[in-house]
């Protein structure tokens, strides 16, 4: 299977001339101008690495670095013709995986790809989570039950994900409705509770006493995992 990268930049000469290069190298290219359409697309086609500029419009590449971060360990590129030290700092405290400084020499960008698609090959006992009662497959993004998928909205897999990917520990209401809805509004709080309150629906034996996405009350949400034997 070929990996899949998300390129982020304003400009549109650097998304065409690298997405041709990339797809004559046997990458999936998706390709956005803002940071609101790289988080969007980034929730919805799980890339297995992205590139992403920091001068962007609306929503700086630092933001779509720290909120992809929130619930993720994509590897993340900077390609940025800002090349100080101090932009450099910034972008690797965000949790930015490496930074290519514009002009760049494709052989060089894609050195850098093939390093960190390496560098984060999941272990095999990562890629799956098994409960009592589901299964939940990180690498092929799906939830089975009983031998057949369940069918979750990219908003509920993008939840789910986060807990599970943290489980045991809590994960804030705040951290949840910043990474996924990007804010904080009395809607998307709203949101959030009915997105956990399907997926109990749709996950837990007893929705109403849940055993695996639990409240911490006025704090946020644990995924617990209960089957004995498992971590």
């Amino acid at each position: 299977m070929s990996a899949r990268v998300l390129l982020v930049d304003d400009e549109a000469h650097i998304r065409r001339t690298v997405g041709i290069n990339l797809r004559a190298r046997g990458f999936d290219v998706d390709a956005a101008e803002t940071g609101e359409q790289a988080l969007d697309l980034a929730a919805r086609h799980r890339p297995d690495v992205i590139v992403v500029d920091l001068g962007l419009p609306g929503i700086s590449g630092i933001q779509v670095i720290e909120h992809v971060r929130g619930w993720s360990r994509i590897p993340i590129i900077v390609l940025s013709v800002l090349d100080t030290e101090a932009d450099k700092f910034a972008a690797l405290d965000a949790g930015a995986d490496d930074y290519v400084t514009k002009p760049f020499g494709m052989d060089e960008l894609l050195a850098r790809l093939r390093a960190a698609l390496r560098r984060v090959m999941p272990a095999e006992e990562e890629r799956v989570i098994e409960t009592a009662d589901f299964t939940i497959d990180l690498a092929a993004k799906r939830v089975t039950r009983d031998g057949s998928e369940v069918r979750l909205t990219p908003t509920e897999w993008q939840l789910l994900e986060i807990l599970a990917r943290n489980r045991g520990k809590l994960v804030s209401q705040r951290r949840l409705l910043q990474d996924i809805w990007g804010s904080e509004s009395d809607d998307e709080t709203g949101g959030l509770r009915e997105s956990i309150a399907r997926l109990r629906r749709k996950l837990e034996p007893s929705p109403s006493r849940p055993r695996y996405l639990a409240t911490e009350a006025g704090l946020g949400y644990r995924f617990e995992l209960t089957q004995p034997g498992r971590s």
